[in-house]
């Protein structure tokens, strides 16, 4: 292990869940430290959709398992093999590991890894006061105007960007997406930054609404009403609004019978971008006629590969705006009362955080 200005201790509090549904905080030894790692001393972590499936069993979860996986903290230590990293460097991680050797990887296609492991999904991640990751998966950042907590948005960013370079958005694209959510609202961001000329988000009235208003991350905002038939009503005015359709239309809510609904804005040859995340037994139904004769493209955009440095640029630069997405924070101990938050949809998006 590397020199360190820090006293490590020889144990840490972590989130453990046991199964799915049962966790507590406990004391555990710290990670081993590989010669290739880096181990993060955590300042906060994310808290997103995907942890509340995993508290469900969802999402691939493999137990014992200590959650997060949007870790950003400082550097306390680094194996033997580690290189460019410092003591105290503030780092935010890539929660994803490859094996580099399957035939997915030898394609150039890691994202689909056949021995994928995601930190916080199936190894432990950032809901401990460390937690470690291989130094290629760790990366620098220097911004005293992003807190640690907005920080944490950097790995949802990375996920937009990837989603971005699935979409290919042409110059002068427009754009519908549904849901006004974290990821989301940094995803419609980038669309307009990179080809979006016209860009309206559909969702609820409400924080996150208002939130997308202030971080002005469209040109055109839909209040959706909560009553099936006034929803009804509102779609269907905004469809008059648009008969030719959006060029791009994300479904970012995760919602499958939104997604279902959406593939009737998207235009002729245009592309419908599966973006949420969904139930495992969730199921849609299309017309596949519809695809077929009017060329539809269906994408989906799941996770990331190398977009890190892209998030760290756009957020580091404010052409992506995230303040006040994060807008509650919790201890370790206060797991239970987060998960009731964003149950109740009191929160827009949380982190746990440290010190």
């Amino acid at each position: 292990m590397g020199s360190t200005a820090f006293n490590l201790p020889s144990s840490m509090r972590a989130l453990e869940y046991s199964e799915a549904r049962k966790f507590s905080v406990v004391n555990k030894a710290l990670p081993t430290v590989r010669p290739h790692d880096v181990l993060i001393k955590v300042k906060a972590c994310g808290v997103c959709g995907t942890d509340v499936h995993i508290h469900h069993g969802e999402f691939g979860a493999v137990f014992p398992l200590v959650p997060g996986h949007e870790t950003v903290g400082v550097v306390a230590a680094f194996g033997s093999q580690v290189t460019g990293f410092a003591v105290g460097d503030r780092v935010v991680a890539d929660n994803g590991e490859v094996c580099a050797s399957c035939h997915y990887c030898r394609r150039g296609n890691e994202l689909y890894c056949e021995k994928f492991v995601a930190h916080g999904v199936m190894v432990d991640g950032g809901f401990a006061e460390y937690a470690v990751y291989p130094h290629h998966r760790v990366f620098h950042f220097n911004c005293d105007e992003l807190s640690d907590a907005d920080a944490t948005l950097l790995e949802p960013a990375a996920c937009a960007a990837h989603g971005l370079d699935k979409i290919a958005p042409r110059m002068g694209s427009s754009v519908l997406l549904f849901g006004a959510g974290p990821t989301g609202l940094v995803l419609a961001q980038m669309l307009r930054e990179n080809g979006g000329c016209r860009t309206v988000v559909a969702a609820p009235a409400g924080m996150k609404m208002d939130l997308a208003r202030t971080l002005d991350a469209a040109d055109e905002y839909v209040e959706l009403p909560r009553d099936a038939a006034a929803a009804a009503a509102t779609m269907q005015a905004l469809k008059d609004a648009n008969p030719h359709g959006f060029d791009i239309v994300v479904e970012a809510t995760g919602s499958a019978a939104i997604l279902e609904q959406a593939i009737d804005y998207v235009t002729k040859a245009g592309k419908l971008v599966v973006y949420g995340v969904y139930n495992d037994n969730d199921q849609v139904r299309f017309s596949p006629n519809k695809i077929f004769k009017e060329e539809i493209n269906i994408i989906g955009s799941f996770s990331q590969t190398y977009k890190f440095p892209a998030a760290i640029d756009y957020l580091a630069r404010k052409r992506v705006a995230v303040h006040g997405i994060v807008n509650k924070t919790f201890k370790l101990e206060q797991w239970q009362e987060c998960l009731d938050a964003m149950s109740n949809k009191t929160v827009i998006k949380a982190a746990i955080v440290f010190d």
